[in-house]
């Protein structure tokens, strides 16, 4: 089964993080000083290549940190080595590795492994979603004002892309906490698990989508855009929810969301 070999896969990707987190590693900057990336990363990417390529050479593999590999079927492994990578470059201990698989248009199957609470969080389409062999629901609160949300901002927060800092102060206003952890994948698991009641963020890449929104969805959860359309399988902006929170989380960022707009608060 593919589920079987995407969890052997992040648990030798993670033990490659595990070796690393709070050494001395060399650091490199992507687009800016805050879009960093790490040895580390490159090294659990190898790790997750060299296995896919072996076992599924046909399969495509569309990752972070490298080209990936263009194949021949209909399978894709959709692949974030060190997702939190900021987090580990720093030496706290939320980070993770993200791999999804797609068939066609559709998600079926992904796991994110939380490396430093030993936590797998792995879905099927149509079973339900597990953290390590616990099923997994998502929550039960229905009023946004006694709602735990999180988010992420991206790498350009500078200029406020879709006003993110707007929709941001917009919740503040409006939930009972906001959590900012660093790593998407993790918040998607959250979400899954019921500690989050809903997850919101712009400027996402497939690799930091993939495997979460498959386990919120099959946890019980809704994941869409910031307009609740489920037309792209990866949009670039992602409401995840327990669901009975999507209408009311929508209606917030409706109020403050500026597509196609920069703006920047910070001059």
């Amino acid at each position: 089964m593919i589920v079987a070999d995407i969890i052997e896969i992040a648990k030798s990707a993670g033990s490659v993080l595990k070796e690393g987190f709070g050494r001395n590693f060399q650091i490199e900057f992507k687009t800016n000083e805050s879009n960093l990336v790490t040895e580390y990363d490159k090294k659990s990417e190898a790790v997750i290549m060299e296995y896919i390529s072996k076992k599924y050479p046909a399969h495509t593999i569309i990752t972070e940190e490298s080209a990936g590999h263009k194949g021949s079927s209909e399978y894709a492994w959709v692949i974030d080595p060190l997702d939190g990578t900021t987090n580990f470059a720093h030496g706290f201990p939320v980070f993770s590795v993200s791999i999804g698989v797609t068939k066609g248009t559709e998600v079926i199957a992904g796991c994110v492994y939380d490396v430093m609470r030993d936590d797998l969080y792995c879905a099927e389409k149509g079973g339900g979603s597990y953290r390590n062999d616990k099923k997994l629901n998502v929550s039960s609160t229905e009023i946004l004002g006694r709602s735990l949300l999180v988010t992420g901002f991206p790498y350009d927060i500078a200029g406020n892309p879709y006003n993110a800092a707007g929709i941001f102060t917009e919740f503040l206003k409006h939930a009972r906490g906001i959590r900012r952890l660093g790593s998407a994948a993790i918040d998607f698991c959250f979400v899954a698990s019921g500690a989050f009641d809903g997850f919101w963020e712009v400027h996402l890449n497939p690799w930091d989508i993939c495997a979460g929104r498959l386990l919120v969805e099959e946890a019980g959860g809704r994941v869409t855009d910031f307009r609740g359309v489920n037309s792209e399988l990866f949009p670039k902006h992602i409401l995840a929810t327990n669901g009975k929170l999507h209408k009311p989380m929508e209606e917030v960022i409706g109020r403050a969301f500026r597509p196609g707009e920069t703006v920047c608060p910070f001059n």
